[in-house]
């Protein structure tokens, strides 16, 4: 990534000397690195076999690499995408994110339906979206979840009210996963639930693949934190 070349121009020896970068681009394509992990949204972007990598959580198994090719060819992921698009931009939710979501919780299976009940594309509970609907019958929000395009638009307005009442991505997803309470119990941290933690390693390595795909031609701004 050219981004990538640039920040370790810019660290000079400290790159070479550690061997390792890690990083992320934010929405705006600004290239975030550093030398360490600063948090859960930065990924190793230059490392070696010596350097140990993250710790991988329980349940974390499929890398993001292996479903890009998938992602850019396959008929059901290309169908949806005017309408992810639409909503990412109705809502402000990045379209990258929008996709690593649906990917990780459904595969882009529009039938799917969880053993909970979680309905479609981005697996929504019923409860949760019959107020944005506007509908109380249970089974008229199931009907109407089902549907791609309605499924990705009440997923697109949930995650930005969570992202506005989080501020942080990864705690978002956190909260996606296991509720906004189990945030707030845990001191707006993320909570210590394996299988939370592993969704939201997924879908964040997977949103830093899909924006380094975007923005393959070099991050707009480049900024090093110490």
């Amino acid at each position: 990534m050219k981004a990538a070349a640039v920040a370790a121009a810019t660290l000079g020896g400290s790159v070479i000397a550690h061997a390792a970068l890690w990083g992320y681009v934010d929405g705006n394509g600004v290239a975030h690195f550093a030398e360490r992990q600063l948090d859960s949204r930065y990924g190793l972007v230059i490392g070696d076999g010596a350097t140990p990598k993250a710790d991988k959580v329980p349940g974390k198994a499929t890398s993001p690499s292996a479903i890009l090719t998938w992602l850019e060819i396959a008929p059901e992921v290309r169908r949806v995408q005017p309408w992810v698009r639409e909503a990412a931009a109705r809502h402000g939710v990045d379209s990258e994110l929008l996709n690593a979501l649906i990917a990780v919780e459904s595969g882009f299976d529009e039938r799917a339906v969880s053993p909970k009940g979680a309905v479609g594309l981005m697996q929504i509970m019923p409860a949760t979206a019959a107020p944005l609907l506007g509908k109380t019958d249970p089974r008229e929000v199931a009907r109407r979840l089902a549907e791609p395009r309605v499924n990705i638009g009440v997923g697109a307005r949930l995650m930005a009210q969570l992202l506005e009442r989080h501020r942080r991505i990864d705690l978002a997803l956190a909260a996606w996963s296991a509720g906004s309470d189990a945030v707030r119990r845990n001191g707006g941290r993320l909570p210590p639930i394996d299988e939370t933690r592993a969704h939201v390693q997924q879908v964040l390595e997977l949103y830093w693949a899909l924006l380094q795909r975007r923005h393959s031609r070099g991050a707009q701004q480049l900024r090093i934190h110490p």
